[in-house]
């Protein structure tokens, strides 16, 4: 698949209008998934305590930490535009952990909302 060394953006509000969060190099696709190095941007900090708390949520494998994990990625949904090279996506799901990010987008609202943890 041709995404190999695509450049896709995060950044903050509606439709992106906000602050640039990061930008993602892609170097590695496990379809649906892609992945590559993340490079923060100015509008990071407001929300990298939400992605270090939805990492950690995720990685606890806890059926009962379930709600939380849920409504800790809905706040990072709410915050945050993942736009791919050709504009905005309108549903994804985003990790980001230091200097990756790995993440898998729809052109159409997922079903459910997320995977689970």
């Amino acid at each position: 698949m041709g995404f190999d060394g695509e450049v896709w953006r995060v950044r903050s509000g509606e439709a992106g209008a906000g602050a640039e969060v990061g930008e993602i190099l892609i170097d590695d696709v496990d379809f649906p998934w892609l992945s590559g190095r993340f490079t923060a941007g100015p509008g990071f900090e407001p929300v990298r305590e939400l992605f270090a708390r939805e990492l950690a949520l995720m990685d606890l494998d806890d059926e009962e930490r379930w709600e939380e994990w849920e409504e800790t990625y809905d706040q990072i949904a709410r915050r945050v535009c993942l736009i791919a090279p050709h504009g905005p996506v309108p549903e994804f799901l985003l990790h980001i952990e230091g200097e990756r990010a790995w993440f898998r987008w729809n052109d159409e609202p997922f079903a459910t909302r997320h995977d689970g943890p």
